[in-house]
């Protein structure tokens, strides 16, 4: 069952014992529950559009479209973006099979598109554990770790900055990880701990320069 409808069909069902009696009695107060609200995934559902998961694949659609003009696939992009700044949609792209063309679009010609997409990264892994491993899990880290080196353009290098800093705070795989790609003249010799703010702050800020 679409998520949306789930929500909607179990919004009914807790909140129908708050309806009025038929028979003209009047319920108990201390019986009686304000309704819960809907999600928007649910009312979405109610009022018969698209959910979140529906235009988080409408938005990628567009984004590897190869005839998609390039403002139609930033358009997209922000609004994949702000899709899965939600913890659950964001946790949903790996059911949804949305991780591997995004990473993809981190080598495209298009500096712009390879902006975006490390800002998605970024957005996606931020405060998430849970994402940060599946990206470390499929290659993501080194390839944003190379991108915040390499790539000539200086707005697609810092998102992929960005990117690569939310990929390894408080998360210890990843920062080893990331160790073995970055220079060892920005990262310094030593170990170096996710959960070292301050360090880390630091390796962004050259890396940034």
């Amino acid at each position: 069952m679409d998520k949306g409808m789930s929500n909607l069909l179990q919004w009914s069902i807790e909140n129908s014992a708050n309806a009025q009696p038929t028979d003209g009695s009047a319920q108990s107060t201390s019986s009686t529950k304000e309704p819960r609200g809907l999600t928007q995934d649910a009312l979405r559902a109610l009022m018969g559009g698209p959910s979140d998961a529906d235009l988080m694949k409408q938005a990628m659609t567009v984004i590897v479209h190869p005839e998609a003009e390039l403002e139609d696939k930033l358009t997209a992009f922000d609004n994949f973006e702000q899709l899965i700044e939600n913890l659950d949609n964001a946790n949903n792209m790996e059911p949804l099979g949305l991780w591997s063309p995004l990473l993809t679009q981190l080598n495209n010609a298009q500096a712009e598109i390879r902006k975006m997409a490390a800002w998605c990264v970024g957005t996606a892994v931020q405060n998430n554990e849970k994402c940060q491993q599946h990206l470390l899990s499929i290659g993501g880290v080194t390839k944003i770790s190379k991108m915040a080196v390499d790539d000539q353009d200086a707005a697609a290098r810092r998102k992929a900055v960005y990117a690569l800093s939310s990929s390894v705070r408080n998360f210890q795989p990843g920062m080893n990880e990331a160790l073995k790609t970055l220079p060892t003249n920005i990262t310094g010799p030593d170990h170096v701990s996710a959960s070292d703010m301050d360090v880390i702050d630091a390796i962004m800020a050259k890396l940034r320069e």
